[in-house]
């Protein structure tokens, strides 16, 4: 490694610094929504920071958007964190740009809500590959940098209370979290020999505006009626700012688990003390959720781009969010707003509003 990407030191022993001011910073799936924001919250502590997304345009809007104290430098990289060649170059430029790297958050994925009825062994695939290959590509890559941090280098993966428990109409997400959990906390045991803090941050239902960037299979409509209300709904939901800063304050204290909302918490315990209760429940919940449709009718509910394939029975093609109809029943579609006002009010604040 070349001598200029090891720094002075700063003058504090490195796992007890009490401020992350003046380290180098990189955030994946930076562009929009949580990720935009802890790019934000890494700013705003006086971090220079690196966002890292796959969009050119999304990425130079959220440069943009993200508010940071004068002096602090913002910078963007094109990266798929799918490819670990590209996330070996981003680590290497990043280091060549910013004197080495401190921080990093593994924050990049997608987000299928669709029945398994609905979909096939692609989509499941597709979420595995973005999700937890990211997350891998990501941490191995910058574990050579974070080692050399003066300050001592800190990893944070992003997973979810998903990955705690299995959501159903969600289970691409849920199993590729879950192993991005497994990947934190074995790599936590590992790299704390060399000073190097891994922090597993579940989240619950936070208000990004996700909704519209997430893509929805089967019951196109149905489905995206209930994720962006339960997603955006009161005391369920956490605003996506206050996540942004607990997540950030957890990864400066080197905090070895987060578990944000309440909500999150007491189903995450539930589950370890009761599983076999806490599946029957979720069994329960699954049944009022959106049946798989047919592809006839599953094709009608928009007019974006419909993506993927499907298994056998179900509609094919995932869409956007963006692109999915308000549902026809006048009362679903009142409850669907109520829930998913304050979510659509972060749409705009998160980058999430399509180009």
């Amino acid at each position: 490694m070349p001598s200029l990407l090891k720094r002075p030191a700063l003058g504090h022993p490195p796992l007890s610094r009490p401020s992350i001011a003046g380290l180098s910073a990189v955030v994946t799936g930076g562009s929009r929504g949580l990720g935009l924001l802890l790019a934000e919250q890494l700013a705003v502590r006086h971090c220079d920071v690196t966002i890292v997304a796959r969009d050119e345009r999304e990425l130079a809007r959220a440069e943009a958007l993200v508010r940071r104290p004068p002096g602090v430098r913002i910078r963007t990289a094109v990266c798929d964190v799918r490819d670990r060649e590209a996330v070996r170059r981003l680590m290497r430029d990043t280091a060549l740009a910013c004197g080495g790297i401190d921080i990093v958050i593994a924050n990049a994925g997608i987000i299928q809500v669709a029945p398994v009825d609905a979909i096939g062994a692609e989509e499941f695939e597709g979420a595995l590959d973005s999700i937890f290959m990211g997350a891998l590509h990501t941490s191995l890559e910058a574990l050579p940098y974070l080692r050399r941090s003066p300050a001592g280098g800190r990893l944070a993966l992003i997973g979810s209370v998903g990955g705690l428990l299995a959501v159903p109409h969600m289970l691409p997400y849920s199993c590729a979290k879950a192993a991005v959990g497994a990947l934190a906390e074995g790599l936590h045991a590992e790299a704390a020999r060399d000073g190097v803090s891994v922090t597993a941050v579940h989240p619950g239902l936070m208000r990004t505006g996700s909704h519209l960037h997430a893509t929805f299979g089967g019951d196109q409509v149905g489905e995206f009626a209930w994720f962006s209300a339960i997603a955006g709904a009161p005391v369920v939901s956490m605003g996506a700012r206050r996540a942004a800063d607990r997540i950030v304050t957890g990864v400066q204290r080197r905090r070895i688990r987060i578990v944000l909302t309440p909500t999150a918490r007491a189903a995450s315990l539930a589950h370890g003390l009761a599983p076999a209760l806490t599946t029957r429940m979720t069994t329960l919940a699954a049944r009022g959720l959106p049946d798989a449709k047919p592809a006839s009718d599953a094709a009608a509910t928009g007019t974006g781009t419909a993506t993927g394939t499907s298994g056998s029975g179900g509609a094919r093609g995932l869409r956007e969010g963006a692109s999915v109809r308000p549902p026809a029943h006048l009362l679903t579609r009142r409850l669907r707003a109520w829930g998913s006002a304050l979510n659509d009010r972060m749409t705009g604040t998160c980058n999430q509003r399509p180009a």
